[in-house]
Parts: C-alpha cells; structure tokens; sequence
C-alpha cells in the first residue's frame, strides 16, 4: 500500500510540476557574448557586397510563400542590404549615421504623442477646418529636408498595380498611411526602382473624398471630389499626393494579390527612406496594411542589420509554441502604436527595483511601452534607465568601462576579450511571463576596434520604446483578435 500511494503520487504531482517548469521557466542569471564574432562581423561589413539590387529583384520574383505556414508573407531586408555602405569609410562612421536616424524616428513619435495627449495638432484636424488645403501645393507645410538622414530600417518587396510595378517598400509599425511615390513628380527622392506610373496599372483608380478611407487620414483635402492626402514625418520627411484604390501583389505577378487597396500616389515627396519607393503602414489604425485585408494577425523577424540575410513579414501567421506571450495594449487617444504591457525588468535574474506604475499606459495617452519596427534603440524613462544601468554595471564588474558614445553612457573596451559572461536582461510582463534578450542584442559593437555599447538610452519623456536593435533575431507576432503580442528568440 505504501508502494502504491507513492507511485500515485508520483504519477499525478510530478508531470504537473514538469509542465510548468517548461511553461514558465526562469531566466539564465547570466550569459555569454561572443565578442571576437561580433568584432569579426562588423569587420566584414565593408568587405561584403550589398549593393545587390539586381540580384534582389530577381531573386524575388519567384513566389516567396513556400515553407510558410501564413496566408501571407513576402521577404524582409535590412536598409543595408538595399542601400549598401554609401560613404562610410568605417563601422563607427555607419553606427552613428544610424544613430542620427533613429533620434530622429523616435523624435517624430514622441512629437506625435504629444500631440495627442495634448489635444492638438495635425493629429486632430477635421476635413472643414482645412478648406484652404485646395491643392498639392496647398498642402505643403513648412519641414526640414529629411534627406541627410533617411528613415527606415527594414524593407519589404511588394508589387504595386497590375501588372505589378515592382517596389521596395519600407516596413513600419508606427505609421498608418501606405504610400508609393508616383507619376508625375512634382518633386521625388532617389529610388532603386522606377517611378509608379498609375496609368501603365488597370486597377487604379483615385478615390472619392467622399470614402471612408479618405475620411479616416488625418490631414486630407478636396480637388474635384479627388481625396488629396498628406503624411509628415519628425525628420522633415512628407509625401503629398492622390490617394487611391489599388492592388498590391507579393511574390511576382504570379504571387498573392489583394485588392483595393488604399494607398497613397505622391507626387511631392520630401527625404524618406533613400532606395525605397514608399511605406507600408502597419501600425494599428484603419488605414494600416493588415487592417485594410482584415488580418487576424502578423508577424515579423528583424534579421541582424550587418547582414544580408532576409526574413519574412506574414500575416494570419501562427505565433510560435514556444513564445513569450504579453497583453497587447491599444492608447485610447490614438490607434497607431502597438503597446506591450511591460512592468518591469530583470538583471542577471534579479528584479530591477522601478514601480510597475512607471511603465505604465495612462488613460490621457501618457506613458506606456511601444514595440516599434523602425526606431532601432530601446528608450525608457530616466528613473527606469537609471535603475537598468546600475544594475547592469554593477553585474560586469571585471569589464573595462571606456567612454560613452553618443546615446550610450555606458561603453565597455573589450577589444582584448574573445568572450565575455554577462548578466542577463530580461523583460517583465503584465502576466508573469519574461522575455530574455540575447547578449547581441544589448551590448554591441560601435566600432570594429572592440567598443561595446549597452544598447539602451534614457528619455525625458514618459514613453518607453522597444527598439529593432533588441528585437532583432526575434519573431515578433502581433495577436490582433485577442490583443496579445509574441516573442520567440531566433525565429528568423
């Protein structure tokens, strides 16, 4: 009997206490970067071909669905891929060119927010109050060139129109509004391919003012019932022009299709994203790609920058098993962002000590943490930062603190060190779950001489961001239907 009642026992507790110690296991106290690997890779950047456009566009042309278990998915590129190293005669020279770009993205969303919360602002304007905006050139507006600096990290490569005009188009998470530069141009930056010719397409057609989706853009106006639009940017970045009904086709003219969709044909467009043809919004409103072809969900997989590897963007995608799952949070001021609900941080498995309240999404659309695709370097409030940093400081005591650079105060030289164990950082969620990021992602090389940088910075504002930097290698599944978002490391 006594026999009996300890093999039951066994039986019924110990296969309960196994499943929860792979459902919600611990993270690693500690981790290791492999610092000669990195060194090396950032070396092989300016030995590397990029400059492969030709190979891209015809790489592509076959149907990219195979091996994915999505409705609907095309491939991903980084901007070096597309744009290759341009000028930069060195690494530290490129890192800091995208440095410059992402202060300038993370900029262009805090003055947005701002906005919002404050009830003012482009954000806020109704069709009747902008009667004077009767023409293109009645909807320019006063910006700073944008051409120095560029936006956008990450490319897709779609078909516009039918047949489908060949395009690469930038991946955003913060923006509503897809956009295409177009004929004629009154005003257009370099791009890799040509200019979208509408009339070459049968399925275009300019949309009526009278639409709901002319209705739902912020800044809109009026020309023969033609629905005029324009989009601006915080680096000085705009597109003005026609919106319009049109297909968009992954794959070649062959691949998957979708149809009227709305998109923007600019004819005035100012700085953004050098190489691409224009911007597929996927941010949370109704003008967003996936909201126009009512996606149940989408994922992507940011592949390391340094790199020409390419992932996938999918729609109705299934979230991995083995993903970290957080609430997914929606601003009730404005429908753009995607918000994760972050309480709290963890340093070599220790809490970081910041109240969960800091972290949190205000009903006046203050605060919170965006999970956003082209800002590259994760942001949090200063008390949060500080706290981070402290602890992470004070778990690398044997590594060699050198000089801050730029947004970074907190650099390390390990120019003589192949590998280096480091506390692991952890994000904290709503739920209980924890997210680890991997080493790569947060202490990395600024230069090829051996400066490494923990990636994270401080902001005066009560926003935190989750940048592409710490994203990267991740698939990162938006759960649309049930409002919840997923993390599964090395995923591409």
């Amino acid at each position: 009997m006594p026999h009996f009642f300890f093999i039951f026992i066994f039986t019924i507790f110990f296969p309960i206490s196994f499943v929860l110690s792979r459902t919600t296991p611990l993270p690693s106290q500690t981790t290791v970067l492999d610092v000669s690997f990195e060194t090396q890779k950032v070396q092989n950047v300016f030995f590397t071909d990029f400059n492969a456009l030709n190979s891209l566009n015809q790489a592509e042309e076959v149907n990219p669905f195979e091996d994915s278990s999505s409705a609907l998915s095309f491939q991903l590129h980084s901007r070096l891929a597309i744009e290759g190293i341009g000028s930069h005669q060195d690494y530290e020279s490129l890192f800091m060119t995208r440095l410059d770009r992402d202060s300038a993205r993370f900029n262009s969303i805090l003055t947005h927010l701002n906005l919002v919360v404050q009830g003012d602002g482009l954000a806020n304007l109704k069709p009747e109050e902008e009667s004077e905006l009767s023409s293109l050139e009645g909807m320019e507006m006063p910006v700073v060139s944008g051409v120095s600096q560029g936006s956008g990290e990450y490319f897709s490569r779609v078909g516009i129109g039918y047949p489908p005009s060949q395009a690469f188009m930038v991946l955003d998470t913060g923006s509503d509004v897809n956009w295409v530069q177009c004929n004629p141009c009154a005003d257009c930056y370099q791009q890799a391919d040509p200019i979208f010719e509408p009339g070459n397409s049968s399925t275009y057609h300019t949309m009526s003012c009278r639409a709901r989706q002319c209705q739902s853009l912020d800044v809109l106006a009026c020309v023969k019932d033609t629905c005029l639009y324009q989009v601006s940017y915080g680096d000085g970045s705009y597109s003005v022009g026609e919106l319009a009904s049109e297909t968009i086709t992954f794959g070649g003219e062959g691949g998957a299709s979708a149809a009227n969709i709305a998109i923007g044909c600019g004819h005035d467009n100012e700085g953004l994203f050098t190489g691409a043809s224009g911007l597929l919004g996927l941010g949370g409103g109704d003008l967003s790609f996936q909201s126009q072809i009512n996606a149940s969900s989408f994922s992507y997989c940011l592949v390391d920058r340094d790199t020409k590897s390419t992932s996938t963007l999918e729609f109705d995608s299934i979230t991995s098993l083995d993903a970290i799952i957080a609430p997914l949070l929606r601003n009730l001021k404005t429908s753009t962002y995607h918000y994760v609900d972050l309480t709290g941080l963890s340093v070599g498995g220790q809490p970081v000590p910041i109240p969960p309240s800091t972290l949190q999404l205000k009903d006046n659309g203050d605060g919170g943490v965006i999970v956003d695709s082209g800002t590259a370097i994760t942001r949090f409030p200063m008390e949060v930062y500080n706290a981070l940093r402290e602890a992470f400081v004070k778990g690398t005591p044997d590594l060699t603190l050198t000089n801050g650079v730029a947004v970074f105060d907190t650099c390390y030289d390990l120019s003589q060190r192949k590998t280096v164990e480091i506390p692991t950082v952890s994000f904290r969620f709503s739920n209980g779950k924890e997210w680890s990021i991997p080493a790569k992602n947060y202490l990395v090389p600024i230069d090829s001489k051996g400066t490494f940088c923990f990636a994270f910075a401080t902001t005066s504002s009560s926003m935190g961001i989750i940048g592409n930097v710490q994203q990267q290698g991740t698939r990162v599944s938006f759960d649309l239907k049930n409002s919840l978002i997923g993390f599964s490391n090395d995923k591409c």
